[in-house]
């Protein structure tokens, strides 16, 4: 892998944590606890605020799984490993790496 390819995905990762940490900016409202106000909020709306946040913290940790395979590729690049098997150490496919830059794996070894 050349240093062209490398910054090309070294550019879509970057842009890939950006759009995390916006996206985690809007959905920390929707992760704050739903207090109980039987006067103002009735049981099917409390049932609907609950359900709210429960997908909003559900997206937050696939969110924070995503960041966390985003700086496992960039550690990658540092280290001089990013584009190869991290169990066989082959060279993995460029489309997987265009298709997913956060890949460590080869397909290979995947299936098993």
């Amino acid at each position: 892998m050349n240093e062209s390819d490398l910054a090309t995905y070294r550019a879509a990762l970057a842009t890939a944590l950006a759009a995390l940490d916006g996206e985690d900016a809007l959905g920390s409202a929707g992760q704050k606890t739903v207090t109980l106000d039987q006067q103002a909020v009735g049981r099917l709306s409390r049932m609907d605020a609950l359900q709210n946040q429960a997908m909003a913290m559900a997206q937050a940790g696939r969110r924070a799984t995503q960041r966390q395979r985003i700086k496992g590729a960039l550690a990658r690049m540092e280290t001089g490993e990013y584009g190869y098997c991290t169990d066989c150490g082959d060279d993995l496919d460029p489309a997987r790496l265009n298709a997913d830059p956060t890949a460590p794996r080869c397909m290979s070894c995947i299936r098993g």
